[in-house]
């Protein structure tokens, strides 16, 4: 005769509440997917919202018209998507965390900060926001049109000059500013953002159209994000040459003055210090061991020994957002994207790595 296990009280109790909990959590999900696929729309249609798009570069020369609409495009397309916002959630138990979070946004890319506020918002949780003098305007009409959809979140939002009254903090600054943040935030459970930079690893294969698309990994937002690449490895014998016409989408940096400006110093640098470089009017190509580069210039290095290049860049992961690459298997890191793809991050790809939306619901 089989033995049928007997269910007491409290086991049963806690299979509802796990089931009550569980029921919650969709409940909750798609509460919020609801309200993120209507910001989705607002977006892409609402004038006034259009209209602080079209004069960003008023504020910020850097906020190009076509640079603001590259980044709205990776946030309407790629984080505001119903079955992209679907299957990212359902890897979470979804609760209202009854916290206060302290958000600080950088300004290097416009409205760089989206993905934090978004797993901020799923989670419920109180958010004060100290936004980048860079971005100032973009980002508080993107709460103005979530508000007007999710008409509770105004009870739940400040931005603020200054950080205070906060539970946890999550910053993204420069390796400067790292070290004040390390410093003041430092008694606070908090995710600290430094200089990261993205490199490409080349085998002297990529088809023309690759090597195009590698254009948008270096010269999107003039090289400021750190899913930018600033540095690539090209096999020994490598024809560098080969790069520039392939990049001539971009030679309308040629007149954007800031731009120009750092290109011209940074020619000027190269050239009174002997520096062998190639050199087209927008981009110089610098032999350097250095992960980071100076804005209009793209470092490189050479490699011929698969395995040692693979420890090189296991070693500087710290340092790598992200690796572009088409060599199957050999550089396929949890990094690694496709040519073209840096700077579409899934909601799944978080920066250094550090699950946000987990350490959120962790609190």
């Amino acid at each position: 005769m089989q033995d049928l296990k007997k269910h007491t009280p409290l086991d049963i109790y806690f299979q509802q509440a796990t089931s009550i909990l569980f029921l919650h959590s969709q409940f909750w999900t798609m509460h919020f997917i609801s309200h993120l696929t209507q910001l989705k729309e607002k977006l892409k249609t609402d004038s006034q919202f259009l209209e602080v798009v079209q004069n960003a570069g008023i504020q910020n020369p850097w906020f190009t018209k076509q640079f603001v609409n590259e980044s709205l495009h990776a946030i309407t397309d790629y984080m505001l998507d119903e079955s992209a916002l679907v299957s990212w959630l359902k890897n979470y138990t979804l609760r209202e965390v009854n916290k206060t979070i302290g958000l600080i946004f950088a300004g290097n890319v416009p409205l760089v900060g989206f993905h934090d506020f978004l797993c901020c918002y799923v989670a419920g949780c109180n958010m004060k926001i100290k936004l980048s003098a860079k971005d100032e305007k973009l980002f508080p009409e993107v709460i103005r049109l979530l508000c007007s959809i999710d008409t509770q979140l105004q009870h739940r939002i400040q931005i603020v000059d200054k950080l205070d009254d906060f539970d946890a903090v999550i910053a993204t600054g420069s390796d400067n500013t790292h070290r004040y943040f390390d410093y003041y935030f430092r008694k606070y459970p908090n995710i600290l953002r430094k200089n990261r930079n993205s490199v490409a690893v080349l085998s002297g294969n990529e088809t023309e159209e690759e090597l195009k698309k590698l254009a948008d990994d270096v010269f999107l937002y003039f090289g400021f994000g750190c899913r930018n690449v600033s540095k690539i490895y090209v096999p020994v014998e490598y024809d560098l040459t080969q790069i520039f016409p392939r990049f001539e989408s971009y030679n309308w940096l040629h007149h954007h003055s800031k731009y120009m400006n750092n290109y011209d110093y940074q020619r000027t640098l190269l050239l009174m210090n002997k520096t062998k470089h190639l050199a087209n009017e927008f981009l110089m190509l610098v032999e350097n061991e250095s992960i980071a580069s100076p804005i209009a210039t793209l470092h490189y290095e050479t490699w011929h020994d698969k395995n040692v290049l693979l420890t090189k860049l296991k070693n500087d992961s710290e340092r790598i957002q992200c690796i572009v690459s088409s060599i199957p298997e050999d550089f396929k890191f949890t990094s690694s994207v496709g040519f073209g793809e840096s700077q579409h991050p899934l909601l799944s790809d978080y920066a250094d790595g550090k699950d946000t939306l987990s350490f959120i619901l962790s609190l």
